[in-house]
């Protein structure tokens, strides 16, 4: 499956307790549509996100960035403190694309090239001549 949309928060790694490292992040997705009556309905979706292949992938996920991952979904369901039931979506993460770029993520971008992991980097829109 394939998603597009912002990261809500830089992402962060964790250590598993069996040493392994994951990045997790999360991404909101909003669309519209438009009702019977003809109102146009917002709606945002978010995804709590890992990924596994390459923790200094951490470094240009950033708060704001426009990415579209590649993975799989899979629903998480729990009792909350107050009692509540709470689920929500996760994104296994197998590639990540990043659409634009800022001078931190160009700084960063040679060393995870380096690592070989499955990250693109586009050139933003704004670089273009027409």
């Amino acid at each position: 499956m394939n998603i597009i949309g912002r990261l809500t928060r830089d992402a962060e790694v964790h250590t598993t307790p069996q040493e392994k490292k994951v990045v997790n992040f999360s991404v909101a997705i909003n669309d519209s549509y438009r009702n019977k009556q003809g109102e146009r309905i917002e709606q945002t979706s978010y995804f709590d996100c890992s990924y596994w292949i390459s923790p200094n992938v951490a470094k240009i996920l950033l708060k704001g960035a426009l990415v579209e991952l590649t993975g799989r979904v899979s629903t998480r369901a729990w009792t909350a403190t107050n009692g509540e039931l709470r689920s929500s979506l996760n994104f296994h993460t197998s590639t990540i694309k990043l659409h634009g770029g800022s001078k931190k993520i160009e700084q960063v971008q040679a060393i995870v090239k380096q690592e070989n992991t499955k990250i693109i980097i586009e050139e933003s829109a704004d670089d273009l001549p027409f």
